[in-house]
């Protein structure tokens, strides 16, 4: 009987160290399981980037011709949100809005005040797309395992993409200008802004790091115009067209 007592003790001192053993296993793996419980239905991401706007219109050609502003200037830092919605493994709608902008300090390149001073001035640039479009990926981002399990199918997914809606703009110049009638230097503030339809073309790859989170890169080239406010009246539509590369981090859910 003492026997049998004894090798019950033993048995249950080995199991308990088994499990005190273990015990840390299913936590860690409850923290990082590998695989979502279902496919995701939805993604957010958040990219910083750089703007390269075309600047093709005459209001540009004008600013740089009389004022010491290049094209260049026109280049500014942007950042944009994206929600996808999954439709298929490769197929996702996706609503975005970005904003980029610019800020150039300048002076008219061939004239000065009456005390040989430079006539200064300063522009502002600024660009808001809200789009709506569709991404399709080259390659599945996952699969089922069971009826509950989703794991991602490769680290790298490449994509391409297309998107459409309306960009919001502010074109702004203010400080000291010229009357070339009369050659009077008189302060001013010029200011336009308000919508013009936009059309992009896009692809970009993303990363996954975990089945939830992933990183992004992208590039894109919108095509986009709107008329100018009385301030600019003898001018033609601005052109709000230009290429953007960005690269940021993903959320599934």
């Amino acid at each position: 009987m003492l026997r049998i007592v004894h090798n019950s003790i033993v048995l249950g001192a080995a199991t308990l160290g088994l499990l005190a053993a273990g015990s840390f296993q299913p936590a860690s793996a409850q923290r990082d399981p590998g695989f979502l419980f279902g496919t995701p239905r939805a993604s957010v991401t958040l990219k910083v980037g750089y703007s390269v706007p075309r600047a093709g219109s005459d209001l540009f050609a004008f600013t740089q011709r009389e004022l010491t502003v290049e094209k260049d200037d026109f280049n500014g830092a942007s950042i944009s949100g994206d929600l996808g919605i999954r439709l298929s493994e490769r197929l996702d709608l996706t609503f975005g809005v970005g904003y980029a902008g610019s800020f150039t300090r300048s002076e008219f390149r061939d004239w000065v005040d009456a005390d040989d001073l430079p006539i200064e001035q300063e522009t502002r640039f600024h660009m808001v797309p809200m789009t709506v479009g569709a991404k399709a990926y080259l390659t599945d981002r996952g699969r089922n395992i069971g009826s509950l399990a989703w794991v991602p199918q490769g680290q790298i997914n490449p994509y391409l993409g297309v998107a459409t809606g309306l960009t919001w703009y502010r074109f702004e110049q203010f400080g000291e200008f010229i009357d070339f009638e009369t050659l009077d230097i008189f302060p001013e503030n010029f200011l336009s802004n308000g919508f013009g339809p936009t059309v992009h073309i896009l692809g970009g790859v993303d990363v996954s790091v975990t089945p939830r989170l992933y990183f992004t890169g992208e590039g894109r080239y919108g095509w986009a115009s709107a008329a100018l406010d009385q301030d600019f009246v003898s001018f033609d539509d601005l052109d709000l067209a230009g290429f953007q590369a960005s690269a940021g981090i993903g959320f599934r859910f």
